[in-house]
């Protein structure tokens, strides 16, 4: 496989008659923001980056240091198939927000994410992910969604009318070498995945924006709307973002221990137990919405309850047992994020976590495989069970109080992200919603 660099761009734009480069990058939230090149442009843009106004931009600078410069990162190149055709190409690659002086700006998620990438480095280990995102499809983004199948998990076509708009987004995926496992119909109504092959964290987290994307401009061609709302159907299961990880050193998986009764070496089960202990303060960046917390909820597959297990899906970490004693199979899925979160932020924080757990040799205690949801109260309480934060608000007063989170996002990151949460917040709770005119307004 060629090599990434400023000269395969420069060939690749040439020879693909590339008329336009799209410069990507995110905001705090996770929103992808972009601007277009020309191929006169490139050259000084892959050295010295090119300006833009920060200012405009949630979570970046203050309007008296607005000045911001975005350089493409061309090991990130790709065509993007559904931008192209009549022998003209429309290319993107990510971009490494810097200040003027040319130096990292700590504004940037993709930076946050780069820094605790250095830190695992350090410690010889390299970080691997592998999100699971859901999806819904509705006939439109406006009114009550309306849905296009009563399909359910693994469904065959006769139920699965969206066959065609996976398969023409993997299509699409492949193209830009996105790597794919498999697709499916997923438990809701109207509900989808596509899992992507485990990659290096930085190159996943582009993954999942670039798909994100194409999930909903493949769907757009179709006529139909596609969202990654955590929780879109009143009643039915919402769309969560399940997050294989692991950690090697060099070709070894350091999670893995064939002596071991679980397979599970003694960093993989303290980094299980630094994501533990660190759950709720870092819920606000892996679900990071008002409606996140509606899909946080029991009964639903999607894990409240802070304890880990093998097979216990109502668990906030599984281990999977799909191929026991296999070292590169070994690793841990976290359930509680969705779909609609910062990559970058999401995947930093989860990493963070997880290396002060090693770092501090954290003790993980036994799993708990009975059904948590069908617990008492109190039989929770005497297993020490406890549970994410069950609102926004809940999460932003958690995640103010943490210097863990401070630490890994940086003070910028960290005061601009709890600002916006708490806009959203009190919008939220002082907007009167249409359930509580039709309940109220007639009796009251």
């Amino acid at each position: 496989m060629a090599v990434k660099d400023k000269e395969y761009v420069m060939r690749q734009v040439k020879e693909r008659n590339v008329r336009f480069i799209r410069c990507w990058f995110t905001d705090v939230l996770g929103m992808l923001k972009s601007f277009s090149i020309s191929p006169a442009e490139l050259e000084g843009a892959l050295d010295e980056g090119m300006g833009f106004d920060g200012s405009s931009i949630e979570g970046f600078a203050r309007i008296e240091e607005s000045d911001m410069v975005a350089r493409p990162d061309p090991s990130t190149f790709a065509i993007l198939p559904w931008r192209s055709g009549n022998g003209i190409s429309v290319a993107r690659m990510f971009c490494d927000i810097l200040t003027p002086d040319g130096e990292p700006y700590e504004g940037d998620p993709r930076y946050i994410l780069k820094c605790q990438l250095q830190e695992a480095s350090a410690m010889g280990l390299t970080f691997y992910v592998g999100p699971e995102l859901e999806y819904f499809y509705f006939r439109s983004s406006e009114g009550l969604p309306e849905i296009l199948d009563k399909g359910g998990y693994f469904d065959q076509t006769a139920l699965d009318v969206a066959s065609d708009l996976r398969r023409d987004t993997i299509l699409a995926l492949e193209e830009m070498g996105i790597q794919v496992e498999y697709s499916h119909h997923e438990v809701a109504p109207s509900q989808h995945e596509i899992d992507l092959r485990y990659a290096e964290a930085l190159a996943m987290a582009d993954t999942a924006m670039t798909y994100r994307l194409t999930v909903k401009q493949i769907a757009l061609k179709h006529g139909v709307y596609a969202t990654f709302m955590p929780k879109p159907l009143f009643g039915e299961n919402g769309s969560g973002m399940h997050v294989h990880q692991s950690l090697f050193r060099g070709g070894e998986n350091a999670f893995f221990d064939a002596k071991d009764k679980y397979y599970l070496s003694g960093m993989g089960k303290s980094y299980i137990a630094g994501l533990l202990r660190y759950a709720r303060e870092l819920c606000i960046v892996v679900a990071q919405w008002v409606n996140s917390y509606k899909r946080l909820v029991p009964g639903y597959e999607a894990p409240v309850y802070i304890s880990w297990a093998r097979r216990n899906r109502s668990a906030l970490i599984r281990v999977p047992m799909y191929k026991p004693g296999k070292p590169q199979a070994m690793r841990m899925e976290f359930r509680c994020p969705d779909p609609a979160c910062n990559p970058y932020l999401a995947f930093a924080v989860m990493l963070a976590a997880g290396l002060k757990g090693v770092k501090e040799r954290l003790v993980l205690g036994d799993p708990i495989e009975e059904d948590i949801f069908m617990m008492s109260d109190v039989e929770r309480k005497d297993r020490g069970i406890d549970s994410l934060p069950g609102s926004l608000g809940e999460a932003i007063a958690l995640a103010e109080g943490s210097d863990f989170l401070k630490e890994t996002l940086g003070g910028h990151i960290f005061e601009k992200f709890i600002s916006n949460k708490k806009i959203e917040w009190d919008m939220y709770r002082t907007h009167v919603s249409s359930y509580e005119l039709e309940k109220y307004l007639p009796i009251l």
